[in-house]
Formats: C-alpha cells, structure tokens, sequence
C-alpha cells in the first residue's frame, strides 16, 4: 500500500474510533486540549500560512467529535494557541503542550486527543515528518506510548 493510502486509511480510522467516543469526550480539559492540539499540529514547521489556517479552522469546525462544543468558543482557542506559536514557536509550543496535558488524568480523552492530531496532520494526505514529530512530543506529555499510533 502506497503511503499516501496508508495515511489517508490511518485518519479515516482515528476518526471513526473518535465518532464511537463522541459522548465520552465533552469535558472542557478535552476541548482545550484539542485546539492546542490542532494549532501545534497546523504550525508544526514553525508557521502557519492563511491557507493552512483556513484549512484546519474548516476541519475543526466539521469534525463530528467537536460538535459537542460551541463552534465560536472553539475557533477562539485554537486562534489563541495559533498566536501563542506565531509569536515565539518555542515558547508558545511549552504553552501549548500545558494545554495539551490538560487531557492526562482520563486516559481515553488523551488517546483522542492524539488522534485529533493525527486527524488534522493526515486530512491534506501528507502526515509529514513536522507534524508526526509535535504529535509524538505531545504523547510523551500524556504518558502515551508513540508506537500506539504509529509514530
């Protein structure tokens, strides 16, 4: 299979365990987690053009998971995480990865919000090497071993 299926095969599944969980993932430590998540994975190589932001912004706003979420207050988080690593990446990406932990103390919010990551990093066909390397630096601030998906 060539990698560019294996990828797309990868996110279209991440998304479907996520969907099955839809009514277990609505706490706010999910939600911010999430955006922070989303915007670490969007500016992995260090910024993030319009069209990119545009992009994830879309995903985020029709992933079915999210749902559960206010559409405004969601765009907001993730704008704010975006500025955090516009502004300074390497301080902004400790900010962000605060965030991220926020999904540690249940297990199953953590998982998904890996597979957001990976969700968002796939959805152009191209997981690349910056986007897999933030995900598996945000697993490690989880406590989740990388091989569990893959990274």
């Amino acid at each position: 299979m060539a990698l560019w299926d294996r990828i797309k095969d990868s996110a279209s599944q991440m998304q479907t365990q996520l969907v099955a969980k839809k009514n277990d993932l609505k706490s706010g430590a999910f939600r911010d987690a999430s955006m922070a998540m989303c915007a670490l994975v969007a500016a992995a190589d260090g910024h993030i053009d319009p069209a990119e932001r545009q992009r994830v912004a879309q995903l985020i706003a029709n992933n079915e998971v999210l749902a559960n979420f206010p559409a405004d207050d969601l765009r907001r988080r993730f704008e704010e995480n975006l500025t955090r690593l516009t502004t300074d990446f390497d301080f902004g990406k400790v900010s962000v990865l605060q965030e991220i932990a926020k999904a540690k103390k249940k297990p199953a919010e953590a998982r998904a919000v890996i597979q957001i990551g990976i969700v968002i990093g796939g959805a152009d066909g191209d997981f690349d090497k910056d986007e897999q390397a933030v995900v598996r630096e945000a697993c490690y601030t989880l406590d989740l071993p990388p091989h569990e998906f893959d990274l």
